[in-house]
């Protein structure tokens, strides 16, 4: 690969989300003695995912992402079994057993990766819709030192597929779209919105399933 730049996609590509219903039993059960069932915890897992992704570039600074937490935590609390001990549960307190409920791990070959990438001095720039977060989860797993940047939806107020957030991603990494490629796990997030900026888009599959006619298509990022 040629290309100067590589910007990234986050969940998917990057980070993998633990499976994160049975941590929030076990949460439930060891902060508030709540016991429910496997069925349960999933349902309150999606319906908080599905409010956050709906409402996640609300989480722009610290203060508005500390409020953006505490409606999804009403999120999933609307979503478990109605039960009085639920109802009783502190916001603040069912705020803390959803985020302990929420881990991310990089998958295999990124940190392998992301230091050949840098060994051939190109600058790697992550690109995510997600809140500003994001930074101190990077931080967290210690792929901060690999990167040059991370651009998120909530920070720049706009989101993948839009070529705007691409482009600031391109002006963080010091190039144009011609010297930059672009790897994400989705066709209308990625995929794209990285060719309507102009920059040449790779679809990763990590289940080894083929991509459309058309886009390039890898399996790991060792392949990019």
């Amino acid at each position: 690969m040629s290309a100067r730049a590589l910007l990234l996609d986050a969940l998917g590509t990057l980070l993998a989300l633990e499976p994160p219903a049975p941590r929030l039993r076990t949460e439930l059960l060891q902060r508030f003695g709540l016991q429910i069932s496997e069925t349960d915890a999933q349902r309150a897992i999606a319906a908080e995912i599905a409010y956050y992704r709906a409402h996640l570039d609300d989480g722009r600074d610290p203060d508005a992402l500390a409020e953006l937490r505490s409606r999804c935590a009403e999120a999933l609390r609307g979503a478990l079994p109605g039960d009085e001990r639920v109802a009783a549960i502190d916001n603040a307190a069912l705020t803390g057993a959803l985020l302990a409920s929420l881990r991310f791990e990089p998958f295999a070959d990124v940190r392998p990766a992301l230091a050949a990438a840098r060994a051939a001095g190109r600058r790697l720039v992550v690109v995510s819709n997600w809140d500003v977060s994001l930074d101190d989860v990077l931080d967290r797993l210690g792929l901060a030192p690999m990167l040059d940047g991370v651009v998120t939806s909530a920070a720049v107020g706009v989101r993948k597929p839009s070529p705007e957030i691409f482009e600031h991603a391109l002006a963080l990494a010091g190039v144009t779209a011609h010297d930059a490629v672009h790897v994400g796990d989705s066709l209308a997030e990625d995929v794209a919105g990285a060719r309507a900026a102009g920059i040449e888009a790779v679809l990763i599959k990590r289940d080894g399933a083929p991509g459309p006619s058309g886009v390039r298509t890898v399996t790991t990022l060792a392949a990019v």
